[in-house]
């Protein structure tokens, strides 16, 4: 027999098996709409982590004071901190000192940071402020400015302003050139950032010397955070060593349960949160996919009583000259044609439940989802290799029948 003849014969069997068929389809639909759907998702989420992690500046890192436990109650402005913070954990000017002998690092500098009410037209809110080293503060940050223009050398008493603050924190838009006031010092702005969406677009930036004598419990030469940037990426793992070996010694530190300093680069974080993605999207298709090993037993079961069904058509087939290997491959093709309509079915479930998913979770995942031309391709092709897997043993024992056994078969 031809491949057409085969593919004839099982689409009739198909035909005529409807309610059990579409049955067994039903299976392989919700498992390949399962798999499609949670992967094409998982895309998404990695696409727009990616997205984002592209705006970070991987040669990015910092260093904070206290470490494990306690570097969690130690981050953010001094204000915030809690009363029981050491003062042996504070991060000097000594600490700076002590990195610059290293050549991995291309810029290193300290900042402060604080919240003061901020005054303008009138109104007040309470921003954060970050005191910045104006001298490599432009070749450290990835922000760019909307208008005007970042802090230079010379300034002192002006600022860069977030988005946010300039557009939607006072009822009076604040442009470059206005002034604020910041605990009755008059600060002028010189620059407005873009829109970036995250904490920068309400936080306030400014030349060091400025807002230590802003911020109200800001201490000469000691610093929030320390900064640091590599020469490039491939350094920063070396580097973060280095920085805390130098740092250890400096600070005549022996055991490394004795650290007081965190070290943290930005490389490292991005590289954890996509290897959490990817592990969190290959959990969840692992789980989808035992929908599809339902739907394969269900595909088995299907061809079996197929068999049984058939068998006085098989002996009839064989009686008047039909092989073995024709027998096998009617079947054959039958299982793959479940897992074919079972695969088609399975993605366009798999595109509604990606689409629904991704509009739920964010425009920006939104507006790159949908299901990838290769996981439609892979999806449909282990469908039907499903099917095909499923069907082998039945269409196996089909073929084997003899002729005279299933002419009796009652």
């Amino acid at each position: 027999m031809r491949n057409s003849t085969y593919l004839k014969m099982a689409l009739n069997m198909l035909l005529h098996s409807k309610l059990r068929s579409w049955l067994t389809i039903i299976g392989i639909v919700i498992g390949v709409g399962s798999v499609i759907g949670i992967v094409s998702l998982g895309d998404a989420m990695q696409a727009s982590v990616q997205s984002s992690l592209s705006d970070l500046d991987l040669t990015k890192i910092t260093i904070s004071p206290g470490y494990t436990q306690a570097s969690s109650n130690m981050h953010g402005p001094p204000g915030m901190r809690e009363s029981g913070a050491s003062t042996d954990s504070e991060l000097t000017k000594d600490d700076i000192a002590a990195l610059r002998g290293l050549d991995s690092i291309q810029y290193i500098s300290g900042e402060i940071s604080g919240s003061e009410k901020v005054k303008y037209a009138g109104q007040t809110a309470t921003l954060s402020i970050t005191g910045v080293d104006p001298q490599v503060w432009k070749y450290m940050t990835t922000l760019k400015t909307q208008s005007g223009r970042l802090l230079e050398p010379a300034d002192k008493y002006v600022a860069v302003i977030g988005s946010s603050i300039a557009s939607e924190t006072y009822d009076h838009d604040i442009g470059v050139n206005q002034v604020i006031t910041i605990n009755n010092k008059s600060v002028r702005v010189v620059g407005v950032l873009e829109e970036k969406g995250e904490g920068d677009d309400s936080r306030i930036y400014m030349p060091i010397d400025g807002a230590l004598n802003l911020i109200t419990d800001a201490k000469k030469d000691v610093y929030d955070t320390i900064t640091v940037k590599a020469r490039s990426e491939d350094l920063v793992d070396s580097l973060v060593d280095d920085i805390v070996k130098k740092l250890m010694v400096s600070r005549h530190i022996i055991q490394e349960d004795d650290r007081d300093f965190s070290v943290t680069a930005s490389k490292s974080m991005a590289e954890s949160v996509t290897e959490m993605l990817s592990s969190m999207t290959l959990f969840l298709g692992a789980i989808a996919a035992v929908s599809l090993l339902v739907g394969s037993v269900g595909i088995a079961n299907t061809m079996f009583t197929s068999v049984l069904e058939k068998t006085k058509e098989i002996g009839t087939m064989k009686a008047i000259g039909a092989k073995n290997r024709d027998i096998l491959m009617i079947f054959l093709f039958n299982s793959a044609m479940v897992g074919f309509v079972g695969g088609i079915l399975g993605i366009m479930l798999g595109w509604i439940v990606s689409y629904g998913l991704q509009s739920m979770l964010g425009s920006d995942m939104a507006s790159g989802g949908g299901v990838s031309p290769y996981l439609m391709i892979e999806g449909l092709a282990l469908a039907i290799m499903i099917g095909v897997i499923s069907g082998v043993i039945p269409a196996y024992r089909a073929s084997k029948l003899k002729p005279v056994d299933a002419l009796r078969y009652e």
